[in-house]
C-alpha cells in the first residue's frame, strides 16, 4: 500500500478543540478517518513549527488519500498537505523509466 506523509496545521478553532479534547482523542480520530478509507495510521506525532501534526498513513491509493485531506479540509478546524512517500524501490523503477524532456528555452 502507498505511504503518505500528512502535514497538519490546526485552526484557531481546530487548537480549541485539540485542548478540549486533548491529543488521544484527536489521534483516535486520524486513526479512524484513516481507517474508514481502508487505510492504516502508522505514526502520529505532534510537533512545533509550521506543521502542528505529522502523521504516516499507509492507503490504498490517491483518490483514498485525496478523500481523507477533503474530510479534514471540510471540517474547517484544520489545514492540511498530503505528501506522497516513495521508497527506494520506487525510486530505481523510476530511473528505469525512459522520459523525453525539452527544458525551457531550448
Amino acid at each position: 500500500m502507498p505511504k503518505y506523509l500528512l502535514q497538519v496545521s490546526y485552526t484557531a478553532e481546530g487548537a480549541k478543540g485539540l485542548l478540549k479534547d486533548g491529543g488521544s482523542k484527536r489521534r483516535n480520530a486520524a486513526r479512524t478517518l484513516i481507517e474508514s478509507l481502508g487505510g492504516k495510521l502508522e505514526v502520529l506525532y505532534w510537533a512545533f513549527g509550521e506543521s502542528d501534526v505529522i502523521a504516516i498513513a499507509d492507503m490504498p491509493d490517491n483518490q483514498s488519500a485525496a478523500a481523507a485531506s477533503l474530510a479534514l479540509a471540510g471540517s474547517g478546524a484544520v489545514k492540511s498537505r498530503t505528501t506522497v512517500l516513495l521508497t527506494a524501490e520506487d525510486i530505481d523503477q523510476a530511473g528505469k523509466k525512459t522520459a523525453s524532456y525539452t527544458p525551457p528555452g531550448r
